[in-house]
């Protein structure tokens, strides 16, 4: 995330072999890549995707072929693609039972994906999908209202805490208690939204609050 609270989307690509036995580590590193974007809730739509595309390249490539699994923004869309080198045979499936994988592959793709297709040059051939985001422009950030009221919060407390300005609060009991529990989601999901650890900060949070208050970010 940079200085104006975008965060930076770039392109990013991954070479591999299609293998079976790899296909569940490739789905653990876009889970990973998609957190760091903040785009964790379309982590696991991701993960299917990536499941169907390589298997696509297994079945009609073969295992072992050499292949590239690339994210990138398209639009406020998420696009999750799979190409192997252009050179490389894509033989039409050969058997009846063949075209049925297929049919029922792109069935699925159709069902995980907001649009999928192909495309094709002398250097690759590719199938992409995209899948859907709440996102408002390409670099910003989801989480709907919950992250604009823990921005605005957030700014709340840096003004106040610029002005050292008196803590007074006219909250009963019940109310604080409310208003404390939806800040914490708001500020957990402004954090997950922009590729943080929500678990990581509440560990840190708790260990704080264990040792009174003490600590590397006490004031």
């Amino acid at each position: 995330m940079n200085e104006t609270g975008c965060v930076a989307r770039e392109p990013w690509e991954l070479s591999f072999l299609a293998e079976p036995k790899d296909v569940a580590g490739l789905r653990r590193v876009v889970r990973l890549h998609l957190k760091m974007w903040g785009l964790s809730q379309q982590a696991e739509t991701a993960q299917l995707c990536v499941t169907e595309l390589v298997t696509r390249v297994i079945r009609r490539a073969g295992a072992g072929a050499p292949a590239s699994l690339s994210l990138s923004m398209k639009g406020t869309s998420l696009r999750v693609e799979v190409s192997v080198p252009g050179e490389y045979e894509v033989p039409a499936p050969a058997s009846s039972r063949a075209s049925d994988q297929e049919t029922m592959a792109e069935m699925l793709l159709g069902s995980y994906a907001e649009r999928w297709g192909m495309r094709e040059s002398p250097d690759f051939k590719a199938t992409w999908c995209e899948i859907a985001t709440d996102l408002t422009t390409p670099h910003g950030h989801g989480g709907g209202i919950r992250v604009t009221r823990a921005e605005a919060m957030i700014s709340l407390y840096e003004a106040a805490a610029a002005a050292h300005g008196a803590r007074t609060t006219y909250l009963t009991p019940v109310t604080a208690t409310r208003v404390v529990i939806k800040l914490i989601v708001d500020l957990l999901t402004w954090a997950d939204a922009h590729g943080h650890d929500a678990d990581d900060i509440l560990d840190a949070a708790q260990t704080r609050f264990d040792l009174g208050h003490e600590g590397p970010w006490s004031g």
